[in-house]
């Protein structure tokens, strides 16, 4: 008798970062379910992205959860009143944060990875190349995994839950030199955090400063649709 192959719940926002995960978990040998979340984000093209991503790189299964965020606002991601920023990458936390994010979508992941029977989630935070935002750093990663060890059923039992972030030491420029190694398309991929409703991207947000610096360091063509050359 073949052996199931072990699943896993993959995080996939629709960015370059998340398919970089993907195909990591696939990579591996995973059977891997997809979980995107529309959280009121202005940026919705990123979820039809992801739906792109997930069947281009051979996803299990795909499933968007609605979680509006959006109500508590907070966030220029999350609340058109607050812009959002354009003059780089600047020091401390910038307005792009969303509170809680990572822990709203990371439970969610952990909620359905007990019902999959799945010991490991796969997300695509990064502390290298990124925002700074605090729930992206490798001991914020270690806090929710033993918090996921303590409160799940599967652990309790003795099967402990695993968080993979492959990326989170990685530069961009090393992140989509794996990926392509791997196949990703990301031409696929929306980024922007003001993309339009076709994914066409600002150029000028911190997420489109960092992917465009990542394809030159790689030495790759940047296949991303800017509106601002």
């Amino acid at each position: 008798m073949t052996a199931r192959p072990r699943r896993t719940v993959v995080l996939l926002s629709g960015g370059l970062d998340s398919a970089t995960t993907l195909a990591i978990a696939r990579g591996e040998g995973y059977a891997c379910h997809a979980l995107s979340i529309d959280y009121g984000q202005r940026h919705v093209a990123e979820l039809e992205a992801a739906s792109r991503i997930a069947m281009a790189l051979g996803a299990a299964e795909h499933r968007v959860v609605d979680v509006d965020l959006g109500q508590f606002g907070g966030s220029a991601l999350t609340d058109r009143r607050i812009a959002v920023p354009m003059r780089g990458v600047q020091p401390g936390i910038p307005a792009t944060y969303v509170p809680a994010r990572n822990t709203v979508m990371l439970s969610l992941g952990l909620a359905w990875a007990e019902v999959l029977q799945a010991n490991d989630i796969f997300v695509g935070v990064n502390a290298v190349d990124y925002s700074g935002y605090p729930d992206c750093r490798p001991e914020y990663i270690a806090a929710f995994e033993a918090m996921a060890n303590l409160a799940t059923k599967a652990a309790v039992e003795g099967t402990p839950l695993r968080i993979h972030a492959p990326l989170i030491a990685l530069s961009k420029a090393d992140i989509i030199r794996r990926g392509a190694a791997l196949g990703v398309d990301y031409g696929l991929t929306v980024s922007c955090y003001q993309a339009d409703e076709k994914g066409a991207a600002c150029g000028l947000c911190d997420a489109c400063r960092l992917r465009r610096a990542g394809f030159a360091a790689a030495g790759l063509a940047d296949p991303t649709r800017y509106l601002t050359a």
